[in-house]
């Protein structure tokens, strides 16, 4: 019998019941674990934005990180569960909702190895499951490794990724373009991909697109325009006519330019990682110059909703930022 196609995830942007966030919970992985919780529990807050936005469900990994995120939020702010894992990207560990033909929401699950084998972390394999199960969704699992932050959707079934991280032989080794593309659209419902090439410099998930392209509305795509001495120019130069050459709309932003860590190291740090409620749009911001014009050119493209900027520098050293550890439960 031929496998039903389910109907693509819907966009972003349209209604969410709720959003899993993972709240940092292991003193080992964080340069500054206090200032990591205090970003996300700000995270937290201006996604409820009193109450107009959608439930925020705060995943703690044990009874230490649960208790010190009750001390910065208030209860009407989050519900908070504890629920093991090893890193907070809840954005590539959990589970990925879809609908079936009939309009049923699905939780889809597909195979996790570490990024690519780089950081095993004991509960990261299955914590997409146990999250869903606590919603009571139908589990579909899947049998390759897809990460939610290396594919965006606008929710006609057009999607874009990057090359550098859905074709590394570190995921799916022996896979080809066109069976890639076949799985997305047999498991996940998309009809086009959109091909973009390389990721951000220095990116530990080898390229996740959310970090370098976002789509803002159907067909229109969101990419950084390169700041002075930005280590990501050609990165962008690339994504940029990649989208065109594709018959796709281009918004440009704004870069960070380079940013560095403690040890001069350039950072993936990106504007794009901004995350789309229900009533707020919440963009990571660096304390670089280009901050304030960056979060007027995002307000732009939303105005319906509260964009607010907040520091992620904190979380950044763990290697991503808002879209990074949060993943939406749609309506």
């Amino acid at each position: 019998m031929d496998k039903v196609i389910p109907p693509p995830p819907r966009a972003e942007w349209e209604p969410h019941e709720a959003v899993w966030i993972g709240f940092p919970s292991h003193p080992e992985l964080w340069e500054d674990l206090a200032d990591a919780r205090a970003e996300v529990a700000a995270f937290a807050r201006a996604v409820h934005c009193d109450g107009r936005g959608e439930k925020v469900i705060l995943v703690c990994a044990d009874d230490e990180a649960a208790a010190a995120a009750k001390k910065l939020l208030h209860a009407n702010e989050a519900r908070i569960v504890v629920e093991p894992f090893g890193d907070i990207w809840l954005r590539d560990t959990g589970a990925i909702i879809g609908r079936t033909q009939d309009g049923h929401r699905i939780a889809n699950i597909f195979a996790f190895n570490g990024w690519g084998g780089k950081y095993d972390y004991e509960g990261d394999d299955d914590a997409g499951i146990r999250l869903a199960r606590r919603q009571h969704f139908h589990v579909e699992e899947h049998d390759w490794v897809l990460e939610g932050g290396a594919i965006d959707g606008d929710g006609t079934g057009l999607a874009v990724t990057t090359e550098q991280c859905l074709l590394n032989r570190n995921r799916n080794p022996g896979m080809s373009r066109f069976e890639v593309q076949q799985r997305l659209y047999e498991d996940l419902g998309y009809t086009r991909i959109v091909w973009l090439g390389n990721g951000l410099v220095n990116d530990h998930t080898d390229g996740h697109v959310d970090n370098l392209a976002r789509f803002v509305a159907p067909g229109v795509l969101c990419v950084p325009e390169p700041a002075d001495n930005d280590p990501n120019w050609l990165v962008y130069v690339e994504a940029v006519t990649a989208a065109k050459a594709n018959g796709l709309e281009v918004v440009r932003i704004p870069s960070p330019g380079r940013v560095l860590d403690r040890d001069e190291q350039v950072v993936p740090a990106s504007y794009m990682n901004f995350y789309i409620g229900n009533a707020a749009v919440v963009v990571p911001l660096y304390g670089q110059a280009n901050d304030d014009e960056a979060l007027a050119a995002i307000a732009a493209l939303f105005p319906g909703r509260e964009v607010t900027g907040i520091r992620a520098d904190a979380i950044l050293t763990g290697g991503g930022s808002f879209h990074c550890i949060s993943q939406q439960i749609p309506a």
